[in-house]
């Protein structure tokens, strides 16, 4: 490759914060790396997403021993992506509850997926030798359910396609917040490399819909107030459709890969340049734009291989 994907140049360790959203609700967030959220019911506690390594997860773990000494008995996660789930073991969870669908996308491309964040995130998976395989869930649904801890429920819900085919958001109603995954950012750039264009800003409006007084999103900063959460939802849709259109309107008249590339970055560079792995994000968004624009409603499975080409092609 002539450069390396930005993410592999990223090495500098993140500045963890862990926010409380909601009674007894909890983000955990670090400058762009991927969230966790913790949810404390009566007796037990849940976790959603477990971070990319077992090494990451005993960071969470070491947080949630601050404000509660009750068993983690549930893990919730809202979708496949390596970096969300591959940690899951150090929890101890009884319970590790995924979509059906997102269940299905770790038999269909896990592994491939897993090869390939491995090579774009170095710092992430600091400690991987631990990681004793693919994470599977012991529980899936198709488009909800609800878990009691205690007298506390939590919804976990499926309110459309976005950030992958299977992403679930966790609602906590005695509070009203919400935990959404990579399906809401905030300054962050979203990762659309597996994402549906079409859909996503229909499910940030499924998600308004909640009018939720506070979210823990996938990446950036906790939500807390009905304004910030409009914000993130507004800058989360400007993201998508602003990456998109450019793409499609150069691949339905037959242009190149390169040529998209470029008319992104015309209209996203002077938007989003700011935000957390945006330069890691923008080659896999503008080759998923513009496979959707050619009707490739499924997104290509993403391997270590198929990542150096798409970028040689990107730089040549």
């Amino acid at each position: 490759m002539a450069k390396a994907f930005a993410s592999q140049g990223d090495l500098a360790e993140k500045t963890i914060s862990f926010t409380e959203v909601g009674r007894g609700l909890w983000a955990f967030t670090a400058e762009g790396d991927p969230n966790s959220g913790v949810i404390i019911g009566d007796d037990s506690v849940m976790i959603v997403e477990a971070q990319a390594t077992p090494r990451l997860a005993r960071k969470v773990i070491e947080k949630v021993r601050e404000v509660t000494d009750k068993p983690i008995t549930h893990l919730a996660l809202t979708h496949y992506h390596a970096v969300r789930v591959l940690g899951a073991s150090a929890y101890g969870a009884g319970q590790i509850i995924m979509s059906e669908k997102a269940r299905s996308m770790v038999v269909e491309r896990g592994q491939e997926d897993w090869d390939s964040e491995f090579a774009r995130f170095p710092r992430l998976f600091q400690g991987h030798e631990e990681i004793p395989g693919l994470t599977w869930p012991t529980t899936t649904f198709n488009s909800r359910m609800s878990v009691y801890l205690g007298q506390r429920r939590v919804d976990l819900m499926f309110l459309g396609r976005a950030h992958t085919a299977g992403d679930i958001v966790i609602y906590v109603p005695d509070e009203n917040v919400m935990f959404t995954g990579d399906i809401v950012e905030y300054h962050s750039a979203c990762y659309c490399g597996d994402g549906h264009f079409h859909d996503w800003p229909g499910t940030l409006e499924n998600i308004r819909g909640w009018n939720p007084d506070a979210i823990a999103p996938g990446r950036g900063a906790a939500l807390v107030g009905r304004e910030m959460v409009n914000e993130a939802l507004d800058k989360t849709a400007d993201f998508v459709i602003s990456t998109y259109a450019p793409v499609a309107r150069v691949a339905m008249r037959g242009g190149s890969l390169k040529e998209a590339w470029e008319a992104c970055r015309a209209v996203c560079d002077p938007k989003f340049s700011d935000y957390a792995i945006y330069e890691h994000c923008l080659p896999f968004n503008v080759a998923r734009a513009y496979d959707e624009a050619r009707d490739i409603d499924t997104p290509r499975i993403w391997t270590a291989e198929r990542d150096r080409e798409m970028w040689e092609a990107l730089q040549g």
